[in-house]
């Protein structure tokens, strides 16, 4: 009995001692960062705000994402990786919810829709994480690398317009008529680039007509920059381009979204294009930056992101009959075009087949 009572005492002893062992060795974590009041905004619409503001501000929409998370990353207080990347995923939310309930922005940029800031943000959110690796066990050393590699991302991408147009260009013709649909820069600095290297063509540039102002917006001044650069422009109707496709010798167009298939998300009316290009054996390619490649892969157009099938707000001012009862409207922002009828992609990367975007995702992300 003594016995027994002494290895109970002694099992007891040994149980308090592995809990002190226990609670010495357990790590001290550091404080977690402070998060903003509720209701308060993220800090990264205000970098966001304080760049949208900037004079003689050029860049395209996905940049100036990662520039606010790169200024967002520059202010933070969070003292370890996996807080930071917290911080990260929560300012990529902060933005999209800001672009998608402030209209006004993606009309300033000539979009239809967030996708490209979306895309943009999680290949940023996944070159953070490949940092992290870099860097196991040395915050402050991941930190100072992950803000140079950062601004060294931004630079590449802020070239990449150039780069697009440069590779694009020379697919134009002496004497071509070039049909174009909806308002990308890239196509229009692929489009001026050729004119300045001294080769004379044409541009068809449609209205589109989406049923909201705001899938009109930047037309004028599209075709107005054209001109400026020496360009003979035509406007047609959306409803026109299959009566003007056999006098056209290749299309161009943007994308907001290049889908993992190698087809493409842009604005209303670039399927029916697409389709009419199919069938008159001419060419279709698409100017894009490698920040919008996303990991989508729609089958059809239902398959869209829901707010992309969303009537515009402003789409049933336009028709007075919608006030009668039994009429609907059917007017969404974008829609799909598969990759069957892409001819070619120009991309920062290099003029590619659709069928080698999968690849190429493939290494942005691994």
């Amino acid at each position: 009995a003594n016995r027994r009572h002494r290895g109970i005492c002694g099992a007891r002893a040994r149980a308090r001692r592995g809990k002190v062992c226990l609670a010495v060795s357990m790590p001290v974590l550091p404080p977690a960062p402070p998060q903003p009041p509720a209701g308060a905004p993220h800090p990264v619409i205000g970098h966001f705000q304080q760049l949208l503001r900037s004079e003689h501000f050029e860049e395209s929409l996905p940049v100036v994402a990662i520039k606010a998370l790169l200024k967002t990353i520059e202010g933070s207080t969070a003292a370890t990786m996996m807080g930071l990347h917290e911080e990260m995923v929560g300012a990529q939310g902060a933005l999209k919810v800001h672009v998608e309930t402030d209209p006004g922005i993606l009309q300033s940029f000539g979009r239809g829709s967030v996708l490209p800031l979306l895309s943009a943000c999680e290949l940023f959110v996944r070159h953070v994480e490949r940092t992290f690796v870099d860097f196991p066990g040395n915050f402050e050393d991941c930190k100072s690398t992950l803000l140079s590699r950062g601004s060294s991302f931004v630079r590449a991408s802020s070239e990449s317009r150039k780069r697009i147009a440069s590779l694009g260009a020379p697919f134009i013709r002496e004497g071509a008529k070039v049909l174009t649909h909806g308002t990308s820069r890239v196509v229009l600095a692929l489009l001026v680039a050729a004119a300045e290297q001294g080769r004379n063509f044409s541009v068809v540039v449609t209205e589109c007509s989406g049923g909201a102002a705001e899938e009109r917006v930047g037309v004028e001044q599209h075709c107005a920059m054209l001109r400026r650069a020496g360009i003979p422009v035509t406007i047609v109707p959306d409803s026109a381009v299959a009566s003007i496709m056999e006098l056209v010798d290749l299309a161009i167009v943007g994308a907001e979204a290049v889908c993992e298939s190698g087809g493409v998300i842009n604005r209303t009316g670039t399927y029916q294009v697409g389709i009419v290009c199919s069938a008159t054996a001419t060419p279709l390619y698409v100017a894009a930056e490698s920040l919008k490649f996303s990991r989508l892969y729609p089958l059809n157009q239902q398959d869209l992101p829901p707010q992309l099938l969303q009537n515009p707000k402003d789409g049933r001012k336009h028709w007075e009959v919608l006030s009668s009862p039994g009429v609907d409207l059917h007017a969404p922002r974008c829609d799909f075009t598969p990759a069957k009828l892409v001819t070619l992609l120009f991309t920062d990367l290099g003029v590619l087949t659709p069928a080698a975007v999968s690849d190429e995702l493939i290494k942005l992300y691994q």
